[in-house]
């Protein structure tokens, strides 16, 4: 009997136990949804392809864990553990870099690498942050570089790099995100900017 009261109390404690156990934390995904440019009618702005390469970033960066640093100590990175792009950035802003120049009019045709084309040109990237700012003032930060390069002659049409930080409603994910997007929907708007005046 003594036995039997042992180990309805010790399936008790363990049931008990395995209720107190706090729940794991949801993954949250992110996708990057840059504003399109208006309408542009007319003639595209080069004759012939452009080919946009996947953009290149230091592991951290390049890695689909959303990054963020603090306020005052922006030279340490961090990561979330629950929180992801849905693609890998360098894939991601490729992929929107596209669309919007496509919507921009800025070539006869604009196409990635798996196209396997015969590009007119080459359009390169690199991020050199995208990252949430942690802190009093919640913000986001996003600068890359961007190229286009001539692949007849090998000349450099044009290469820039863009920074942009925008404030955030909140210190939460979601809305560093729509930051970001803001962020990088201006980056763009420029790029493709200074492409009209060469």
């Amino acid at each position: 009997m003594k036995n039997i009261s042992k180990g309805i109390a010790l399936f008790s404690f363990v049931a008990l136990a395995g209720c107190a156990q706090p729940e794991l934390p949801l993954d949250h995904y992110y996708r990057l949804q840059i504003q399109a440019p208006e309408k542009t009618t007319g003639d595209a702005l080069f004759k012939g392809v452009i080919e946009v390469q996947r953009f290149v970033a230091d592991g951290l960066t390049a890695g689909r864990p959303i990054v963020y640093s603090e306020a005052g100590s922006e030279h340490q990175l961090l990561e979330y553990h629950y929180h992801f792009w849905t693609e890998p950035p360098i894939v991601m802003l490729r992929d929107q870099l596209i669309d919007y120049m496509r919507a921009a009019n800025a070539a006869e045709l604009i196409v990635s690498p798996e196209m396997r084309s015969r590009p007119d040109y080459r359009l390169t990237g690199k991020i050199k942050r995208l990252e949430k700012v942690v802190g009093p003032n919640p913000s986001a930060i996003a600068e890359l570089e961007l190229g286009l390069q001539n692949e007849k002659n090998g000349d450099i049409v044009n290469l820039a790099n863009y920074r942009i930080e925008v404030g955030a409603q909140s210190q939460s994910v979601s809305d560093a995100v729509i930051a970001m997007n803001k962020a990088l929907t201006e980056i763009y708007a420029r790029f493709v900017a200074s492409l009209r005046k060469l």
